[in-house]
């Protein structure tokens, strides 16, 4: 019977470990985190501010005024200024029915001083709060340069991993009020001032916010001159890294660096969240990435555009990527003039008109493979130039490019492509001899490098030595008569 009730526990405590707990309300939520940064404060542990940070993304979602408005009574002192400042920001709200709110642990009494970390983390919330509604975007900006010279003038390290997200409100709230270019100035003397206090993670937050801020107006130049200046920090969060490598990848792309900026763009791919939990993010990398392979003369894998997160995102990518496959210039037109809105939303449209060149010499190297002799004029007709003269220009700089073996014959018109490569020739024989020399060459050094017992081949000296010995008396013996040649060769044989 003992096994049995055992048995029977085991079977309930599973039970109700496979019932999913209710998730908590906001208010709980805010209320448990201002505890967590309370107790980060005082234990001088910044890990429990780095856990209440890791939620303010799910949180944010689920903010709404009731949200923002009933942890601050239980929190702050009535008598506190720092209550009135708060509110202030805040609707009118009337009294709410406290008494619904379930709250599983009792929470802790407010206490005389609140810490400067639980302020600037309500603020924060309210902060997100307002960036939801473009009605108080103006009142979001207000808020944030407050809170912006609040930290400036507490000037704690505690503070530090907050005022990073806060950085980021601030530029988002810019950003919604159309007026981006204009805290750029607070951005690089705050960048300055991190740099100096060795504060990692908000100079790499200042750093993304300046990057964002000189690609949004195009500033490629002022952008690749501050990545050059500057040090990206070292221990600066996985989420700042990816934003970062997808800044330099975009920069290096319209450099024309497509190498740099294919490992910088897989970097950030690399990097950045589950696409589930970022998906705006995961497919503008995505979008850069497509493109700039592209331009590199690859072919995105079909698998990439089934994603799920990806599939309708890319769907305009996909057209251009069969445009350039198949060398067809007139739907590779068509495709661009018909997702060009979509284009300059994600701000491709240059790297993507690039790819032009490559639909051509796809559609030229095709046309080689299928004809040993063909006229200008049906190359113009077939790849959809303008002129003939375009198609004689492009043709010779395929030529000259290697892409094409050939020859243009000016007086008649037409263009002479080059047989077929049999896999027999001075380039294969050339191939193959520098193969067996460096086959060769890495002989003789494997051989250099090997090493050998010392006085190893003394042994083998002393025993051919004892060998001539044994030769020599058994020649004499056999001259003497004492032995003979029988005996000599092994008695028995």
């Amino acid at each position: 019977m003992a096994d049995v009730e055992m048995k029977d526990a085991k079977t309930k405590g599973e039970t109700n470990s496979d019932v999913a707990a209710p998730p908590q309300s906001p208010v709980v939520e805010i209320k448990s985190n201002i505890a967590l940064i309370e107790r980060a404060v005082s234990t001088l542990e910044p890990r429990f501010t780095i856990r209440v940070l890791r939620s303010l993304t799910a949180l944010r979602k689920r903010l709404d005024e009731k949200a923002c408005w009933t942890p601050c009574p239980k929190s702050i002192p009535q008598d506190s200024t720092i209550r009135s400042s708060l509110l202030s920001w805040l609707p009118a709200t009337p009294a709410q029915d406290e008494s619904m709110e379930v709250d599983p642990s009792p929470s802790p009494k407010a206490s005389s001083e609140t810490v400067p970390e639980t302020e600037i983390y309500f603020r924060l919330l309210i902060l997100h709060h307002l960036l939801t509604s473009p009605s108080t975007y103006s009142a979001a900006i207000d808020l944030a340069n407050e809170t912006v010279r609040k930290i400036q003038s507490f000037n704690r390290r505690s503070l530090d991993p907050i005022a990073a997200r806060v950085w980021f409100a601030l530029e988002r709230a810019y950003e919604l009020g159309g007026e981006l270019s204009d805290a750029r100035p607070l951005f690089l003397a705050a960048q300055r001032t991190a740099s100096l206090r060795h504060d990692d993670e908000t100079q790499a937050s200042l750093i993304n916010r300046l990057l964002r801020s000189y690609l949004h107006y195009n500033l490629y130049d002022q952008a690749d001159k501050l990545i050059s200046k500057t040090n990206f920090p070292a221990s600066a969060p996985n989420s700042q890294y990816a934003r970062y490598h997808y800044y330099l990848g975009r920069i290096k792309a319209v450099q024309l660096d497509y190498t740099a900026a294919h490992t910088n763009l897989q970097q950030a791919i690399r990097r950045a969240p589950a696409p589930k939990l970022a998906p705006g993010f995961y497919q503008a990398v995505h979008k850069v990435f497509v493109v700039v392979e592209l331009l590199m003369g690859d072919i995105p894998e079909r698998s990439l555009f089934r994603h799920p997160v990806l599939e309708k995102a890319l769907h305009g990518y996909f057209d251009i990527v069969k445009a350039v496959r198949t060398g067809s210039l007139s739907q590779f037109q068509n495709t661009l003039t018909l997702h060009a809105t979509s284009f300059e939303s994600d701000k491709t449209y240059r790297l993507v008109a690039r790819l032009r060149q490559n639909v051509i010499k796809t559609g030229i190297r095709r046309l080689s493979l299928s004809y040993s002799r063909i006229s200008l004029r049906d190359i113009c007709v077939k790849l959809h130039l303008d002129s003939e003269e375009d198609a004689e220009y492009i043709v010779g700089k395929a030529i000259r490019d290697g892409v094409i073996e050939g020859r243009i014959v000016h007086e008649k018109g037409w263009m002479e492509c080059g047989g077929q490569k049999t896999g027999f020739g001075p380039e294969v024989s050339e191939m193959f001899s520098r193969r067996i020399g460096y086959c060769l060459e890495l002989h003789n050094q494997s051989v250099k490098a090997m090493r050998y017992p010392l006085n190893a081949h003394r042994k083998d000296l002393v025993d051919a030595e004892g060998a001539r010995e044994r030769e020599k008396e058994l020649a004499k013996g056999i001259q003497e008569g004492e032995i003979d040649e029988e005996d000599a060769l092994g008695g028995d044989f």
